[in-house]
């Protein structure tokens, strides 16, 4: 099962109990497997919401059965240096400081460290040293805020 299948898998279950699946890791190959999700909620996250979480998706990956061999589940918040994954998290992190990492470089650089200015659902905005660059989303590798 892919990485894709796996987070819409257990979406509407994170979702339902009031969180928003905010990022999601899978290694399963090998004897160290892991399932790690990342949760969110306005208020934050506290460690009787992982447990909430993760109670609940270990049941449903038991029912389900789609990851062969064994592995571990982790539940945890993103934390102050989080992975802006979707389109809404650009959004909801506008003013923030990022690290955005691009696949091919644009404008002769792959790494911009700086104040996300704007986000549309093509592209983000983000100034470096007081020179704006737009970024397409799609292009992104990696984003990240920079507390």
């Amino acid at each position: 099962m892919t990485r894709d299948e796996l987070a819409k898998l257990l979406q509407p279950t994170v979702e339902r109990l009031g969180y928003e699946l905010s990022d999601l890791e899978a290694n399963t190959g090998g004897p160290k497997g892991v399932v790690r999700l990342f949760i969110d909620k306005p208020e934050g996250i506290g460690l009787d919401d992982c447990e909430k979480v993760s109670l609940a998706v270990s049941a449903l990956l038991d029912i389900e059965d789609p990851i062969p061999g064994q592995y571990n589940l982790e539940v945890s918040s993103p934390g102050s240096d989080r992975k802006l994954t979707k389109h809404a998290h650009f959004v909801r992190y506008t003013g923030e400081d990022v690290k955005v990492q691009m696949r091919f470089p644009i404008e002769n650089r792959r790494r911009f460290r700086g104040k996300l200015l704007a986000a549309n659902e093509q592209n983000i905005v983000v100034e470096v040293d007081g020179v704006s660059h737009t970024l397409p989303i799609a292009q992104i590798d990696m984003a990240r805020l920079a507390p």
